[in-house]
């Protein structure tokens, strides 16, 4: 007896015993009509085509490719492309495909009707080949051996188009998109360098380059205008003594015009000897100013000596009416040239501090500028690095371009042309039959089963004691008689003795 549906080892021997011809019965069954579908069905046909993905013949190092997208994604797009209606409706009218259902199905119909017979599918990547797959399959299954093969041809000629389209295009559109972008990189750099030469421009002199050139010029100009400042000095000196010269020179020849107290010549020997004098507390001994006044000196003194020793009024009066003598025209030239060449020295050092007060002002707004002439070659730098980046590119995707055009890039290359199919490719016998035989199989043991389930008699002491709920006593068998008067025992079949507990 079977409980909640659970069959032990016993139950199931015990039913195949009594019903064991049921599994032939249902395994042969279902082999027959297995292979009588298999007979009958419509038979397919299978045409196979292998496609092989070639390695471009420039390497990668040399060329990089544009198209770096891997061979699964590229093969899902193509045929995505290819099995669209588009382009499954003109092979449908070419080959005249279902013809006879072509009034009762609508063409979205028969185009997914088609789509279901065509399989693409990659290879197995080899080994050594990091993972890249080597190629394709592309299979077309008909009711016609010579339609699948034809079917399958167009198919593959439609994947090696549209290879080698989609890989043209990409690569015209990123040549054509760097180009693009490097116009306007150039544009940006143009604008970058002009900034730069116009802040040159605006700052010639103060740039970061020209901060110890500006330091070594301020520390010349402060050289120059200390030098200056003392030949200023020496020439307003030379020229106050000058003055001082000409003025007792003026007052002695102005008195011996007069007559008043005229001066003699001991007292103008004696008198250029206290300029002398003068001279040597400033000068050396080698000075132009104590040569020639030496030498004045000495020509008075040679004067004196030839002169005779009385001289009239009349020699006085006659002298009187000279012109002014050649020592006074001396100092007054002395002083003009004094005059100018102070004049010069002031105006060398106007110069000189305009010099430095610019010097000054551009080495203080050094940093600054520097500051911001930095920024500016940053900017400049960073244009300029993309704009040679974008060139790179662009040459690149250039050459692959050519690549593509003369199709030396990755190709497809058919390797195993479209087969004609000698033997449908389905119904396959073995499978049908298998199936067949797996079916039959399956059946009999769920008829087995049910027959355990329904199955109410008692077989052992466990089943009565369950049933009744009751201890069991004794249990007799059952005799089955047959002609020979040997009796076999079965299963309880009528009431058992029991006995209540408390009896």
């Amino acid at each position: 007896m079977v409980r909640n549906g659970e069959i032990g080892i016993e139950d199931a021997k015990r039913v195949l015993r009594r019903f064991w011809w049921i599994l032939p019965i249902t395994i042969v069954s279902g082999t027959v009509l297995a292979l009588a579908a298999a007979f009958t069905m419509p038979k397919k046909y299978t045409s196979t085509t292998l496609v092989l993905v070639e390695q471009p013949t420039v390497p990668v190092d040399y060329v990089k490719p544009v198209v770096s997208a891997d061979l699964s994604n590229r093969l899902a797009s193509m045929k995505q492309q290819i099995l669209s209606r588009s382009r499954l409706e003109p092979i449908i009218v070419k080959f005249s495909l279902y013809a006879n259902d072509r009034n009762k199905l609508p063409m979205d119909d028969q185009v997914e009707r088609l789509r279901q017979t065509i399989d693409v599918a990659l290879m197995e990547p080899m080994s050594g080949s990091q993972g890249r797959a080597p190629g394709f399959k592309v299979g077309v299954t008909f009711d016609n051996p010579r339609t699948a093969q034809e079917i399958c041809s167009e198919l593959t000629s439609m994947f090696m188009e549209q290879n080698l389209t989609d890989r043209g295009n990409i690569t015209r559109e990123t040549t054509s998109f760097l180009s693009r972008e490097l116009e306007d990189a150039k544009a940006k750099l143009d604008e970058q360098d002009t900034a730069v030469a116009q802040f040159q421009r605006m700052h010639m002199g103060s740039l970061p380059d020209n901060e110890q050139t500006n330091l070594s010029l301020l520390t010349g100009m402060n050289s120059q205008l200390e030098a200056n400042t003392q030949a200023l000095t020496r020439a307003q000196e030379d020229k106050a003594l000058n003055e001082g010269l000409l003025g007792q020179q003026e007052a002695a020849w102005k008195a011996a015009q007069s007559g008043h107290n005229p001066e003699t010549q001991e007292q103008q020997l004696v008198a250029l000897q206290e300029q002398l004098a003068s001279l040597l507390t400033r000068y050396t001994s080698e000075h132009p100013d104590v040569i020639k006044l030496q030498g004045q000196i000495e020509q008075l003194k040679q004067h004196i000596a030839e002169a005779p020793k009385t001289v009239t009024d009349e020699d006085h009066r006659n002298a009187a009416a000279k012109t002014e003598p050649a020592q006074i025209q001396q100092l007054r030239a002395r002083i003009r040239q004094d005059n100018i060449n102070i004049a010069d020295l002031n105006k060398a050092q106007d110069t000189i501090q305009g010099r430095i007060r610019v010097l000054q002002a551009r080495v203080e707004s050094s940093p600054a500028i520097e500051q911001q002439f930095k920024e500016l070659t940053r900017n400049y730098q960073t244009a300029l690095d993309f704009y040679n980046n974008l060139l790179r590119k662009r040459q690149d995707s250039g050459i692959a371009t050519d690549l593509e055009r003369t199709q030396e890039s990755e190709t497809f290359r058919v390797l195993d042309p479209p087969s004609l199919p000698a033997k449908p490719s389905s119904p396959k016998i073995p499978v049908m039959a298998g199936g067949g035989f797996g079916g039959g199989l399956m059946l009999g043991l769920g008829i087995l089963y049910l027959l355990a389930i329904s199955d109410k008699s008692y077989h052992t002491e466990r089943d009565v004691e369950i049933s009744l709920q009751l201890p069991v006593l004794t249990m007799v068998p059952s005799l089955i008689w047959n002609g020979n008067g040997n009796g076999t025992t079965s299963g309880i079949t009528g009431s058992s003795l029991s006995i209540e507990k408390n009896a």
